[in-house]
C-alpha cells in the first residue's frame, strides 16, 4: 500500500480476469490502470514475485485493447508488450498480465486467456467526489492528485470564477441570469425588442471563459416589410413613420383609366414584417369574350390580358366565305366592344335548275347554292347525261364545269330500203329515243319486215330491218335457135327486168324483140320465137334432078340442094346451093346443057366469116364467093359494127373494103364510192355492154342507192352510182 493512490493485490488466492476485477471493484477501485513507465518500475520493484503473475485492467473489447476503468483505447505510445506479444495464441487471449519480478522482460505485458487464474493487481483512487470544487477534473498522481480546472474556473481547487464586463444596453430590454456571480463566467443575458421592431444581433449573450461576451449587445430596428411597387397600370401613395416600408408604414393604391383595382385600396406594414391584406393589382376592364364567326377566324392582340381594355380583334373568313361587318373591334374602357359582331356568309353561286328531261339533287352545307353546295344530275329513261354528273360551288362563286344536259339516246340512223321510202317522226331529235319510222315500197316492190320501227331507251330499234323485194315475174328462156339477153335491176326476172331476144343467123324473130317485167308480176307481150328464113322453092333443072336436105323446114335457112344432069348433059353452075341467112340461095340456079356448051368458070374470092357477135348475109351470082358475090354485115344488140357494112368480090379475086368486126358498146368508167368499195365483172371488156358492178360501204356506213349497176346496150348504166353515208 503506497500514499494517497495505493496499489493492492490478492494474497488469498488466484482469480480469473473477471473474478480479479470483481475483487478489485469490491474492495478497492478497479484493476490497475498504468499511466507511465515510472509507475511500471514502481510496481515491478514493490510487488512480490508470483509464478502466475498479475492481471491488469486491459482487455480486448471489439478487437481493440482497452483500459476498462476509463474505457479508453490503449494508445501506441502507451504499449508495453513483451517481445512477440500479443500473439493471441489459440485465438482466445483477450486479457493482459504483467510480468512482476520475472527474470526476463520483467514489467512487460503478455496476452493470456481470460479464464486462467492469476493474482489481482488493484488500485485505490486518491480523487473524491468533491475534489476540485466540482469545477475541474481530478487527475490521479502517485500518492496524490491534481485539479485540471474546467473553462471559466481557476485556482488550486478551481474555486475562482472568470469575470466579464458589465452590460449596459441602450433602449433594448435585457434579462440576465448569473449562476456564479454578476456578469461572471456562464452569466447569460437575453434581449427582446418591442413589437414591430426586430433585434439586430444575438438574442442572448453568455460570459465566456475568455472573459469576453459571446457577442456584441444587439440593437432594435423597425421591422421592414417588402418594398411595395405601384401595380401595373396603377399608382402607389405611401406614408412612413419609422423608415421606408417599415412597421407602421401605410400605402394607398389606385388604377389608371380602363383598369379596376382588385384587392384592398390600402395596406399597412405589421409587426411581423408583412403587409395587411394581399397585394392588389390593376386588372384591365374585361369585355365579353369574342368568338370566331362561323366559317371564320379570329386573330386578337391583348395588351393587358385576354379580351380586356386595349385588346383588338381582327376577323377574317375561310375560303369561300365573305365577311359581313367590321374587320376589327376594340375593347373600350367601358368594357364594351366597338362596332357590331361580324359574321361570315358563304359566297353564292348562280341558282341551278334540273336539265330538261332530267333531275337534279343538291346538298347545301352553308345555304342554297352557296360555297360547298354540290348538285348531282341524272336523266329520265331514254336520255343520257352530256357533261359532268355533279358540280360544286367554288370559293369563286362559280360552278365546277358547265351545266350538263340530257340528250335522247341515239339509235343507228335508218335509211329507206332500196326501192322504198322512209317516213320518220322525231320527238327528241333525229333517230333518237321515241323516234318512229314507217316503211313503204315503190311500185313493183313488196315490203319484207315490220311496217314501222321505234327507237327504244336502249338505243336499239324494235323489230328487224325491213327491205323491199322486187315483185317476181315467171322465168324466161331463150327461144330455140335464138338468144335472150336480160338486164335485172332488182334481181333475176323481177320487176324492172328487161329481156331482149334475137335469133341466130338464118332465123327471124317472130314476136316482140323485148319484154319487161311489170309491177303486176307479168311480162309485157308474149314470148317470141325464131323461125328459119325461107328461100325460094327450087326446081330441078331441065334435063336434071334436084336432091335437097332440110334442117329447119323445106327450103329454109340451112337447106342444101344438090343438082345433077341426065346423061348427055353437063351441069352449068354450082352442083349445089345452100339457103343463106339472107333468104337467098348461094349461087345461081344451074342448068343442064349439052356437053359442048361447057366453058370458063367465074373468078373466086376467099370465103368470108361472120364477125363475132354479128351476122353476115351473102348473095352469089356465079357461085359461092365468086366474082359478083356481095356480103352484108350487122351486129347483135349491145354491139356496134366497126368497118364497112358490105363487101363485094371483084374481078381480081379480092373483096372491097377491110374486114368488119363487132365491138361492145362502152359505158362511162365507174370510180369506187368515197369510203366504200367497187367490184366489177366484165364480159366483153372493161365497162362495156353487160358489165356488172357491185358497191359496198365501210362498216358503220349506210349505202344510199342501188347495190348493183349494169351497162346497157344504150351505153348507160341502169342507175346512178350509190354513195356511202353515216
Amino acid at each position: 500500500e503506497v500514499g494517497a493512490w495505493t496499489y493492492h493485490y490478492s494474497d488469498q488466492g488466484d482469480y480469473t480476469w473477471e473474478q480479479a476485477r470483481n475483487y478489485c471493484q469490491t474492495f478497492f477501485t478497479d484493476l490497475v490502470a498504468i499511466q507511465n513507465q515510472q509507475e511500471i518500475k514502481y510496481l515491478n520493484k514493490s510487488l512480490p514475485y508470483h509464478g502466475h503473475y498479475y492481471w491488469i485492467g486491459i482487455r480486448k473489447l471489439g478487437g481493440i485493447w482497452t483500459w476498462v476503468g476509463t474505457q479508453k483505447a490503449l494508445t501506441k505510445e502507451a504499449e508495453n508488450w513483451a517481445v512477440g506479444e500479443p500473439n493471441n495464441r489459440r485465438s482466445n487471449q483477450d486479457c493482459v498480465e504483467i510480468y512482476i519480478q520475472r527474470p526476463q522482460q520483467s514489467g512487460k505485458w503478455n496476452d493470456e486467456p481470460c479464464n486462467r487464474k492469476k493474482k489481482a493487481l488493484c488500485y485505490q483512487a486518491s480523487c473524491q467526489p468533491f475534489s476540485c470544487s466540482q469545477h475541474g477534473e481530478c487527475v490521479e498522481t502517485i500518492g496524490s492528485y491534481r485539479c485540471k480546472c474546467y473553462p471559466g474556473f481557476h485556482g488550486p481547487e478551481c474555486m475562482d470564477v472568470v469575470q466579464c464586463a458589465k452590460l449596459e444596453p441602450k433602449g433594448v430590454p435585457m434579462n440576465c441570469s448569473h449562476p456564479y456571480g454578476d456578469f461572471s463566467y456562464n452569466s447569460t443575458c437575453e434581449f427582446r425588442c418591442h413589437e414591430g421592431f426586430e433585434q439586430r444581433g444575438a438574442g442572448m449573450l453568455q460570459c465566456l471563459p475568455s472573459q469576453e461576451w459571446s457577442a456584441n449587445i444587439p440593437t432594435c430596428t423597425a421591422i421592414t416589410c417588402p418594398v411595395l411597387n405601384a401595380p401595373d397600370q396603377g399608382e402607389l401613395n405611401c406614408s412612413h413613420f419609422h423608415g421606408d416600408f417599415t412597421f407602421g408604414s401605410t400605402c394607398a393604391f389606385s388604377c389608371q383609366t380602363g383598369f379596376v383595382l382588385i384587392g384592398r385600396e390600402s395596406r399597412e406594414c405589421t409587426a411581423t414584417g408583412t403587409w395587411t391584406g394581399d397585394t392588389p393589382h390593376c386588372e384591365a376592364i374585361a369585355c365579353p369574350v369574342l368568338r370566331a364567326p362561323g366559317q371564320g377566324e379570329l386573330n386578337c392582340s391583348h395588351l393587358h390580358g385576354n379580351f380586356t381594355f386595349g385588346s383588338t380583334c381582327a376577323f377574317s373568313c375561310q375560303k369561300g366565305f365573305v365577311l359581313m361587318g367590321p374587320e376589327s373591334r376594340d375593347c373600350t374602357a367601358t368594357g364594351t366592344w366597338t362596332g357590331d359582331s361580324p359574321h361570315c356568309e358563304a359566297i353564292a353561286c348562280p341558282v341551278l335548275s334540273a336539265p330538261e328531261k332530267g333531275q337534279m339533287h343538291c346538298s347545301h352545307l352553308h345555304g342554297n347554292f352557296t360555297f360547298g353546295s354540290t348538285c348531282a344530275f341524272s336523266c329520265q329513261k331514254g336520255f343520257v347525261l352530256m357533261g359532268l354528273e355533279s358540280c360544286e360551288c367554288t370559293a369563286m362563286g362559280t360552278w365546277t364545269g358547265n351545266t350538263p344536259r340530257c340528250e335522247a339516246v341515239a339509235c343507228p340512223v335508218l335509211s329507206a330500203p332500196d326501192q322504198g321510202e322512209l317516213n320518220c317522226s322525231h320527238l327528241h331529235g333525229d333517230f333518237t329515243f321515241g323516234s318512229t319510222c314507217a316503211f313503204s315500197c315503190q311500185i313493183g316492190f313488196v315490203l319484207m319486215g315490220p311496217e314501222s320501227r321505234e327507237c327504244t331507251a336502249m338505243g336499239t330499234w324494235t323489230g328487224d330491218a325491213t327491205r323491199c323485194e322486187a315483185i317476181s315475174c315467171p322465168v324466161l328462156s331463150a327461144p330455140n335457135q335464138g338468144e335472150m339477153h336480160c338486164s335485172h335491176l332488182h334481181g333475176n326476172f323481177t320487176y324492172g327486168s328487161t329481156c331482149s331476144f334475137s335469133c341466130q343467123t338464118g332465123f327471124a324473130l317472130v314476136g316482140l324483140q323485148s319484154c319487161k317485167c311489170t309491177a303486176m308480176g307479168t311480162w309485157t307481150g308474149d314470148t317470141p320465137h325464131c323461125e328459119a328464113i325461107t328461100c325460094p322453092v327450087l326446081r330441078a333443072p331441065d334435063h336434071g334432078e334436084l336432091n335437097c336436105s332440110h334442117l329447119h323446114g323445106d327450103f329454109t335457112f340451112g337447106s342444101t340442094c344438090a343438082f345433077s344432069c341426065q346423061t348427055g348433059f353437063a351441069l352449068m353452075g354450082s352442083d349445089s346451093c345452100k339457103c343463106t341467112a339472107m333468104g337467098t340461095w348461094t349461087g345461081d340456079a344451074p342448068r343442064c346443057e349439052g356437053r359442048a356448051a361447057a366453058t370458063a368458070q367465074a373468078i373466086k374470092c376467099s370465103a368470108l366469116t361472120t364477125p363475132k357477135m354479128g351476122q353476115a348475109a351473102c348473095s352469089h351470082l356465079h357461085g359461092e364467093f365468086t366474082f359478083g358475090s356481095t356480103c352484108a354485115f350487122s351486129c347483135q344488140v349491145g354491139f356496134v359494127l366497126m368497118g364497112p357494112e358490105s363487101r363485094e368480090c371483084t374481078a381480081t379475086g379480092t373483096w372491097t373494103g377491110d374486114p368488119a368486126h363487132c365491138k361492145a358498146i362502152s359505158c362511162p368508167v365507174l370510180p369506187p364510192p368515197s369510203r366504200g368499195q367497187l367490184s366489177c365483172s366484165h364480159v366483153h371488156g372493161n365497162f362495156t355492154y353487160n358489165s356488172t358492178c357491185t358497191f359496198s360501204c365501210k362498216e358503220g356506213l349506210v349505202r344510199m342507192g342501188a347495190e348493183m349497176l349494169r351497162c346497157e346496150a344504150t351505153g348507160n348504166w341502169t342507175r346512178d352510182p350509190p354513195v356511202c353515208a353515216g
